[in-house]
C-alpha cells in the first residue's frame, strides 16, 4: 500500500520540476536566436561608407538596406500577433529563423545592391516574428514575480545586440570584405535554427482564429508608410510629407477598425491595453528611449567616417562601451524590478537618456 501511494505522489512532484526545465530551455533559445537576429538591424551602419564605393551607389540609397529593415519589420509585426495564436511556438520560430537564414544567405551572395536590399527585407521578416514570439512566450510561461529578471536578459537582447553591432561591423571591415559580415553570421543563424527546432517545445496552445484582410492592408500602408515618411523627411518636400500622411490616415483607420473588432475578440491588434496608463505610459518612455538609441548608434557611424575621417574599427570601437554597459546593468536592472517596482528606476533611468541624448 505504502509504494503504491507513493508512485503517484513522485510522478506530480516532477512533472513541475520537468515543466520549469523544459521553459527555461525553451527561453533560452529564443534569447540566443533573437540576439543573433537583432543584432543585424544596425550592423550595416558602419558599412554604408564601404558599401557606397564597393557598389558606386548615394548615400540615399545606402540608407536603404537600414531603413528597409526597418519598414519591413513595422509592416511584420501587427501580423505576428496573429501567427502566434493560430499556429505553435515550434513552427513559428522555425520560420522565423527560416527567413532570417535564407535572408542572410542571400546578402552574402549578392552581387549588387538589389539583392543585398532583398537579403536585408527577409532578414528583417524573421525579425519582425522573432521578437513578439519571445515576448509572448516570456509573458506565458514566467510567473509575475520573477518577470523583472527576465526582462533583464531580454534588454540585454534588445538593447546590447544592436548597440555592439557596429562594433562588429568595424571589426570585420578592418580585415575582411563587408560580405564577411552576413558569412560570419549565416552558421551562427543557422546553428540556432537547428538547435531550436530539435530541442524547443510548444508551448502554447492555438486558437483558430480568423485574420481581417483589411486590418493587414490598413497596417501595412499605416507602419510602413509611416516608418517611410519619418526616413524621407530630409529629402524633397513631397518624399516625406505625402507619405507620412498617408501612413498617419491609415494608423487611424487602423485603430477605428481594431475598436470595432475587438468587440467580438477578432481585432489583429487588441488595444484595450492602451487603456492602463502604467502600459501607456511604459510604451511611450521605451518608445523614446528606443528611438534615442537606434538614431545614435545609426547616425553616428556616418557621422564619424564622412565627416570625421575615422576609420570603421575605430568606429566600431568608439560605440563598444554603450553596449557593454548595458549588457552589464541590465541583470542588475532586471533583479532590482522585482524587489522594487519600477518607480525607482524610471526617473533615474529618464535623467540619464536624456543627458545623454542632450550631449
Amino acid at each position: 500500500m505504502t509504494t503504491t501511494a507513493s508512485v503517484p505522489t513522485t510522478t506530480v512532484d516532477r512533472r513541475p520540476d520537468a515543466d520549469a526545465k523544459r521553459n527555461q530551455l525553451v527561453i533560452r533559445l529564443l534569447l540566443v536566436s533573437a540576439f543573433v537576429v537583432i543584432l543585424n538591424e544596425t550592423i550595416m551602419g558602419v558599412a554604408l561608407p564601404h558599401l557606397m564605393d564597393d557598389l558606386s551607389i548615394t548615400a540615399t540609397a545606402a540608407q536603404w538596406l537600414t531603413t528597409a529593415f526597418m519598414l519591413t519589420m513595422a509592416v511584420v509585426i501587427p501580423i505576428t500577433g496573429f501567427l502566434i495564436q493560430r499556429f505553435n511556438t515550434r513552427p513559428v520560430f522555425i520560420a522565423a529563423m527560416t527567413l532570417f537564414s535564407t535572408g542572410t544567405l542571400i546578402a552574402a551572395l549578392a552581387p549588387g545592391f538589389e539583392l543585398l536590399l532583398l537579403g536585408r527585407i527577409v532578414q528583417a521578416s524573421g525579425t519582425a516574428i522573432m521578437m513578439p514570439l519571445l515576448m509572448t512566450t516570456v509573458m506565458t510561461l514566467v510567473a509575475p514575480s520573477s518577470r523583472g529578471k527576465t526582462m533583464g536578459n531580454i534588454s540585454i537582447v534588445i538593447s546590447v545586440a544592436p548597440a555592439i553591432g557596429p562594433t562588429i561591423s568595424g571589426i570585420i571591415l578592418s580585415v575582411l570584405d563587408w560580405r564577411w559580415m552576413f558569412i560570419l553570421v549565416l552558421p551562427i543563424a543557422i546553428g540556432a535554427l537547428v538547435l531550436g527546432a530539435s530541442r524547443i517545445q510548444n508551448v502554447t496552445t492555438p486558437r483558430q482564429i480568423p485574420i481581417d484582410v483589411l486590418s493587414v492592408i490598413l497596417s501595412a500602408f499605416g507602419f510602413g508608410g509611416f516608418v517611410y515618411g519619418l526616413s524621407n523627411l530630409g529629402g524633397a518636400a513631397m518624399a516625406g510629407w505625402l507619405p507620412l500622411g498617408i501612413g498617419l490616415v491609415a494608423l487611424a483607420l487602423f485603430v477605428l477598425r481594431q475598436l470595432q473588432l475587438q468587440r467580438t475578440d477578432r481585432a489583429l491588434l487588441d488595444l484595450r491595453v492602451f487603456t492602463s496608463r502604467t502600459f501607456t505610459l511604459s510604451i511611450s518612455m521605451l518608445s523614446i528611449s528606443m528611438l534615442a538609441l537606434f538614431g545614435t548608434i545609426i547616425l553616428l557611424p556616418l557621422y564619424m567616417q564622412n565627416v570625421l575621417g575615422m576609420t570603421a574599427l575605430a568606429t566600431g570601437l568608439l560605440l563598444l562601451p554603450g553596449g557593454l554597459t548595458m549588457g552589464l546593468l541590465a541583470p542588475f536592472v532586471g533583479r532590482i524590478y522585482d524587489r522594487r517596482g519600477p518607480t525607482i528606476l524610471l526617473v533615474p533611468g529618464s535623467i540619464l537618456v536624456s543627458a545623454g541624448s542632450g550631449r
